[in-house]
């Protein structure tokens, strides 16, 4: 039972490589253990393990393999043998594919550099065998295309702060869409999970806060599945942009705006100083948050506020607000 379930909150639901995990199933026999994963993730997570090498059939250990040719569509190639592995990858991705599509998944973290399961930058080699970092490997992209509103990301850049924090900040707001469509899917439901996210899409991209607004606003009007299918994209999309320091600055000052007729002066100062020390880079962002928290909590606001997901968007026990 993960902690998040010992809370009665929404369980997340990640895809993951299987290596990371520390199962011995590298081509080398080995493992690639990634202590965040397993033991920082992996007390708010259920996983779903995918090893494409060996749940397509293919030994352990075994020959090392490559990209090769076209980034676009490369080969998947054995270099010491010459073997090509292409189609039973192909063959193995199309079914997996199958059946993740109801694994009902919040995510998935990829291993980073692998011609099956790496997602960014991966080495395609050329016709001379000098390799580009241009493709993602074949279960990776054939993932990324099949599910696009799902949030993916490598072992390797969850270490990037601003990445990392980005990355769980989309799972578990994909987890509490997805309980949503479990437990509320009308309009009225989506009503409400708007509001509650309002200030967490104005602080990554305002664009798409205002285009779903205008979604939700005629929502009664568009058949439920389109209207839902067009939400989680934007939505999803929107999370993808990466907040900065002036638009967390500004949400911050708009949050102001429901506190200043119960603040004193020094109140005020303090709450203006600490958001522009944030803005220049002088704090994290959970200081003046935790500030805001404490008088939120005392002080009579909209009931709106309450619930905007901006202000708890994951476990604080994560402390990913500590480092950016």
């Amino acid at each position: 039972m993960t902690e998040q379930t010992i809370r009665g909150e929404p369980t997340l639901r990640l895809g993951v490589s299987t290596c990371l995990l520390g199962e011995n199933v590298r081509y080398n026999g080995g493992h690639a253990r990634d202590r965040y994963v397993t033991d920082v993730l992996g007390r708010y997570a259920e996983w779903v393990p995918v090893c494409p090498e060996v749940e397509c059939g293919l030994p352990t250990p075994r020959e090392s393999m490559r990209l090769v040719g076209d980034p676009e569509n490369p080969r998947l190639i054995m270099p010491k043998s010459g073997r090509d592995q292409t189609e039973r990858m192909q063959s193995w991705i199309e079914e997996k594919l199958e059946v993740l599509a109801s694994a009902q998944l919040d995510g998935f973290i990829f291993k980073k550099n692998s011609p099956s399961s790496g997602a960014f930058r991966v080495k395609v080699y050329d016709q001379n065998g000098v390799p580009q970092r241009t493709g993602s490997g074949m279960f990776a992209g054939a993932f990324m295309d099949r599910f696009p509103n799902l949030p993916v990301e490598e072992e390797g850049r969850l270490n990037d702060a601003r990445l990392r924090e980005n990355f769980i900040e989309r799972i578990f707001a994909h987890c509490r869409w997805r309980h949503l469509l479990e437990t509320d899917p009308t309009p009225g439901g989506l009503v409400g999970f708007h509001t509650s996210v309002k200030l967490a899409l104005m602080a990554h991209s305002p664009r798409h806060y205002q285009d779903l607004g205008r979604l939700v606003a005629r929502v009664g009007t568009v058949a439920w599945d389109e209207a839902a299918e067009q939400y989680e994209s934007g939505y999803m999309e929107g999370l993808k942009v990466l907040a900065t320091r002036g638009r967390h600055a500004n949400v911050l000052q708009h949050l102001m705006g429901y506190l200043k007729d119960h603040l004193g002066s020094e109140d005020k100062q303090e709450l203006l100083g600490l958001i522009e020390d944030y803005r220049q880079g002088m704090v994290p962002l959970i200081v003046p948050i935790t500030l805001f928290n404490h008088h939120l909590a005392r002080h009579p606001v909209p009931d709106w506020v309450h619930v905007q997901t901006y202000l708890h968007p994951y476990p604080r026990e994560l402390m990913l607000r500590n480092h950016v």
